[in-house]
């Protein structure tokens, strides 16, 4: 059985570097080849949105991976201080971009001992939700992620040690689903519903979601 637990700050001795890590790489096949991290929301890029969103739940340090039109996307978003990294192969789905993330994040100075990874398309996910998932954070074998109503979502937390088995298995749009679901008894579930609405802007009928 998936275990739920309540989130408890890290030790003020040693605390962990839990690094953001932002999946930015989506080209919105459905959304009429509108880059998604180009999307307009409260007159700002809505990739400049979910970095904020990151940083107010605690990730100091952030990592930002770009696909379709990443040229585009440097130009007109100010991302200061976020380490920009392109995946190539964008179009091959998130996997890929995980994988890019996720090395990203293993070569980063700095020493990160932990991935939350949240998604640029889910504007209902605020800092709430991110300060909640990072603090399930134990150790390096970590593995956690906001629940809704029960069911797993974003954002979602990789310990370090997890990451090359993770990178092992990401492939087209399913991301890391086939190690979460091969390591259920480990996955931490943090109840995130009454802070977020997990929705996705996919579609052309999403649009209106981002307004106001």
């Amino acid at each position: 059985m998936t275990k739920t637990v309540s989130p408890s700050p890290s030790s003020p001795s040693s605390p962990p570097l839990v690094a953001g890590l932002l999946l930015a790489a989506g080209g919105g096949r459905r959304l009429g080849g509108r880059p998604k991290a180009l999307l307009p929301y409260r007159g700002r890029p809505l990739v400049e949105h979910a970095v904020r969103v990151l940083r107010e739940g605690g990730c100091a340090v952030v990592h930002v991976v770009l696909g379709a039109s990443a040229e585009r996307v440097r130009e007109r978003a100010e991302l200061p201080g976020c380490v920009l990294v392109e995946n190539p192969a964008w179009a091959d789905g998130m996997g890929a971009s995980l994988r890019v993330g996720l090395a990203s994040l293993a070569a980063d100075p700095r020493g990160v001992d932990a991935a939350l990874v949240s998604l640029v398309d889910q504007p209902g996910i605020g800092a709430a939700a991110v300060a909640r998932v990072r603090a399930a954070y134990g150790a390096r074998d970590a593995l956690a992620a906001a629940s809704y109503d029960g069911r797993r979502g974003h954002p979602v937390l990789f310990g370090a040690d997890r990451w090359a088995g993770i990178a092992a298995v990401a492939e087209g749009d399913r991301g890391a689903r086939d190690y979460l679901a091969a390591h259920r008894e480990a996955v931490a579930l943090v109840d995130c519903s009454d802070v977020a609405e997990p929705f996705d802007i996919d579609t052309e009928a999403d649009l209106y979601r981002l307004e106001g």
